[in-house]
């Protein structure tokens, strides 16, 4: 039985909208090694259709050479949690994607246990609220950047449901960013 792995930038008020804000702190090596052994431990990564839309293009065209990370992003069946898109669609947007329709806990169960390593989320907020209220993140890693944004969305917005969490392990950067691994309490 797999897990699934969330792994979200967020500022010290929560917001995790458009990430760019993110590059002033570079990635810290110690970061950077975290970050893969998250990923080295996926099989599938889970996404929100928006989230998809915006990894897509910024991800498909990038290589090893640029990335450390690409060949994981392009190379990983990537599932796609959408009312609207289609298996052809995906597929077409980003190679190795299909779709699983819209939000269904017990589709995404089936997915997770699917997997013997992680099924990976990154951004994805609606998609990371509904598993969050159905019990199914095993790991949510928070990398908590030393800013204030003030605007934009934010992970958990008000009106989110109560879910406790126990703090699992914690380490700090270099460049000031907190990484906070919590699962469910």
């Amino acid at each position: 039985m797999g897990s699934i792995a969330v792994h979200e930038f967020v500022s010290l008020d929560g917001v995790f909208e458009d990430p760019s804000w993110t590059a002033e702190y570079g990635l810290d090596s110690e970061m950077g090694d975290d970050l893969a052994r998250i990923t080295g431990a996926s099989e599938r990564i889970l996404l929100g259709r928006r989230t998809f839309e915006m990894f897509a293009p910024a991800w498909s065209a990038r290589t090893s050479s640029d990335d450390p990370g690409a060949p994981f992003f392009n190379d990983t069946e990537k599932l796609v949690v959408s009312s609207t898109l289609d298996d052809a669609a995906a597929e077409a947007t980003w190679a190795n994607s299909r779709s699983l329709g819209g939000y269904d806990a017990d589709r995404v169960r089936e997915a997770k246990d699917s997997v013997s390593g992680s099924l990976y989320i990154s951004g994805s907020g609606s998609l990371v609220r509904a598993l969050i209220a159905d019990g199914l993140v095993d790991a949510l890693h928070l990398f908590v950047y030393p800013v204030i944004r003030g605007t934009g969305a934010r992970l958990f917005p008000e009106g989110t449901p109560e879910a406790k969490l126990r703090l699992r392990q914690y380490d700090a950067y270099a460049n000031g960013v907190l990484h906070l691994l919590y699962s469910p309490a």
